[in-house]
């Protein structure tokens, strides 16, 4: 039985289609400007550098870099470069991850466990193809390329500074699905993509957010418990939060239970509510003993209690044996009892 031929597709060298284009440099100092720049064999320079290098001003340097990637697009566009078939492969990876993406992101999916020189060969290439633009990186911006029939540079700007809006008027965190919502995109990847190009969104598990919030950027270990209490949506134990830290997405969970422990006792958006047990004060819970939380039951009532009431009322706000709500009653001068198993304030002395 004859077997169905296989089509293996092979990615298109892009370090031997980078080499070819700087061949094709006439002049050596040209070559020596466009790779020194883009760090295609070494570590990017600035004009500077360049320029003390080659013996020119800074300017003189910006302006040959200029009129040779102006030559190069031409040529590109007239195909003469042979950048048709990584272009194409470039493209594809692009419709993928939502039509645009960071620069080491689309750097992954062509060259898996890449590295900076990589990076420097695909921003080569993405400056040069007619079909790619390109967002160049700045205190607000990553670094990334993008479908050009999708987006030039001053879209996607103009795209990112709107999703931030939107996030900011938004005022919490919001999954990709209930962002996508607000917004006119044909798909929520597409809405992940542009969002990945500003450095003042993060996103934690698919939510998306500003990158001062913990919600979606937690920086220090208060943070990242604030997270995982948000996201089990009920108290937990000092030893059940450190584990969920360490199974978590989080770029820094080695922390040991201890610390944990001692973060908790620091920060007042925590309250320990049981025997190691803490939940988060935003849920209605307060700090103070279980004797404190008896007043306060009893205060509310405004009158005497039966204990089991008590005991009853009590357990909402505190996770603790009924026995210690017993003893704290029958123990502390605080209550006093007026009837049978019934409780209430003590009057002032």
């Amino acid at each position: 039985m004859d077997e169905t031929p296989t089509t293996v597709v092979t990615t298109p060298d892009i370090k031997a289609v980078v080499s070819s284009i700087l061949d094709g440099i006439e002049r050596e100092r040209e070559r020596e400007i466009i790779s020194r720049r883009f760090g295609l064999y070494d570590r990017k320079e600035t004009l500077e550098q360049i320029g003390e290098l080659l013996g020119i001003t800074r300017e003189r340097v910006r302006q040959l870099e200029k009129a040779i990637l102006s030559r190069l697009r031409s040529a590109a566009k007239e195909g003469k470069l042979e950048l048709e078939s990584i272009e194409r492969h470039i493209v594809e990876q692009l419709h993928d991850l939502g039509r645009t993406a960071r620069l080491s992101h689309i750097t992954e999916k062509l060259v898996p466990g890449g590295d900076d020189r990589d990076k420097s060969h695909v921003a080569f290439v993405a400056e040069l193809a007619p079909k790619l633009s390109v967002l160049s990186e700045n205190d607000n911006y990553h670094h990334g390329v993008a479908i050009a029939e999708h987006h030039d540079e001053k879209q996607l700007r103009s795209r990112v500074d709107h999703i931030v809006k939107t996030i900011k008027e938004h005022g919490e965190a919001i999954p990709a699905k209930e962002l996508h919502e607000k917004l006119d995109y044909e798909h929520p990847d597409h809405v992940r993509a542009i969002a990945s190009l500003s450095k003042n969104l993060a996103t934690l598990k698919d939510v998306w957010g500003l990158t001062k919030w913990p919600t979606v950027n937690p920086k220090n270990i208060r943070d990242k418990i604030y997270v995982i209490l948000q996201e089990n949506t009920k108290p937990m134990h000092f030893s059940e939060i450190a584990s969920s830290i360490k199974d978590s997405e989080f770029k820094r969970k080695d922390v040991t239970t201890q610390a944990i422990h001692n973060e908790l006792i620091k920060d007042k958006r925590f309250v320990l509510i049981g025997r190691g047990i803490y939940a988060l004060n935003e849920w209605g819970y307060k700090k103070g003993t279980v004797a404190d939380i008896i007043t306060e039951v009893l205060k509310k009532a405004g009158e005497p209690l039966h204990r089991d009431e008590i005991v009853k009322r009590v357990l909402k706000d505190r996770h603790v044996k009924e026995t210690t709500i017993l003893l704290n009653l029958q123990s502390k001068s605080a209550f006093k009892r007026v009837a049978k198993a019934t409780y209430t304030l003590a009057e002032p002395a």
